[in-house]
């Protein structure tokens, strides 16, 4: 395959614009590519910067490379529209456009394209999507993956739905690019922990830990089920979800509010990145029973911070977690309780899985993820 110009135009955006999830996803993917790669020459895609200042480049083969239209005009422009107005208008020529986050805007021809599906939680857990998202998604996907030279998935788990659901047969279509755990993410001393804790107003009971944004597909209130059980059991634990309110949180806080639980159930919201750490390690038990994840990053950092976790037998969860978890059916209440409460009380298989986890996490990092990039972009003609 010949060599193409060694530039890779990458679309930066979520990375901008979102705090967690995908953004996170896309900012520690170029931190480590900066570290790994002197080569290439990088043009960061931003789709509009809402007057703020960008920060200074992660390396010096990157660059930025903003439009002077926001994300929302761009959508309605390429999506709706349809005006082919090719991305290059903005990033200049490329050797590769690489879109992270589910779609592809229209390109030059001689562009080699990828498109990076991070799950198909709107196919496949579609109530827990609003609609209009659903059904955007539903029409920008496909397309965006039939125009597409090669499609990214976080995980197997992915990559099996887009083969199942999009009909993209050959392996050589799909690549599983994991995440990766930052390094920050390891057990904290007992006096970050306790700062966090005041920080949060979180006491010094122990607690179970989950993270994400409240929304049906992160299936907090089955979890709120599960913990009440357990407290009338006799469990004197309490719960902190670390997350802000998403779509159709009102069961769960109409539940709450219906509960005897206020006083037990802790909702700091979004919590800083640089806090996450010592939350997870002050932690006696993580929680994560989603319904579905393309990745599940949350499971691995926890596991880092040498904090036992419960987690889904669905989608990616258990190729993350592999065999350093409880794995439970996410629809079924007394099993997610069950688990819980084991790791509360049975120390010896609390340590088992503290050590099982420390070694798996290990597993995935964010250098493994750039290094594995670069041999795709490799097989694509891009780079030597």
């Amino acid at each position: 395959m010949s060599i193409r110009q060694p530039c890779v135009a990458l679309d930066y955006t979520p990375a901008w614009q979102q705090g967690a999830g995908i953004g996170r996803y896309v900012r520690e993917l170029v931190r480590a590519l900066a570290r790994e790669d002197q080569a290439l020459a990088w043009k960061l895609f931003v789709a509009g910067t809402g007057g703020k200042q960008l920060p200074e480049v992660p390396g010096p083969n990157f660059c930025w490379r903003p439009s002077p239209l926001p994300a929302h005009w761009l959508t309605r422009l390429w999506f709706r529209l349809h005006v082919p107005v090719p991305v290059e208008l903005f990033t200049g020529p490329a050797g590769l456009y690489h879109a992270t986050d589910f779609v592809l805007p229209p390109v030059r021809r001689g562009t080699t394209t990828i498109v990076q599906v991070h799950d198909l939680s709107f196919m496949r857990v579609p109530a827990a999507a609003p609609p209009a998202l659903r059904q955007w998604l539903e029409r920008v996907v496909p397309d965006s993956i039939r125009r597409a030279d090669l499609v990214l998935a976080d995980s197997q788990a992915t990559r099996d739905d887009l083969t199942e659901l999009f009909a993209v047969a050959r392996s050589s279509e799909i690549a599983v690019l994991h995440g990766g755990v930052e390094a920050r993410f390891r057990p904290r001393p007992a006096e970050e922990q306790k700062s966090v804790r005041r920080h949060y107003d979180l006491g010094d009971w122990p607690f179970v830990l989950s993270v994400g944004t409240l929304q049906p597909r992160k299936n907090h209130l089955r979890l709120l089920e599960a913990f009440a059980r357990l407290r009338q059991e006799g469990l004197d634990l309490h719960l902190v979800i670390a997350g802000g309110a998403g779509w159709l949180s009102g069961p769960f806080f109409r539940q709450l509010e219906d509960s005897d639980l206020a006083g037990c159930v802790h909702l700091p919201g979004y919590v800083a990145d640089e806090d996450l750490p010592a939350l997870y390690s002050a932690a006696t038990v993580f929680a994560f029973p989603s319904l579905y994840e393309g990745f599940g990053l949350p499971v691995l950092e926890a596991m880092a911070c040498a904090t036992p976790v419960v987690t889904s037998n669905l989608s990616s969860l258990p190729e993350v977690a592999g065999n350093a978890a409880l794995l439970v059916d996410p629809h079924d209440t007394e099993a997610i309780g069950h688990a819980i409460g084991r790791l509360v009380e049975d120390s010896r298989l609390r340590q088992q899985l503290v050590s099982d986890g420390l070694e798996r996490a290990q597993r995935f990092t964010w250098r493994q993820a750039a290094r594995e990039l670069l041999d795709v972009y490799r097989r694509l003609g891009i780079g030597s």
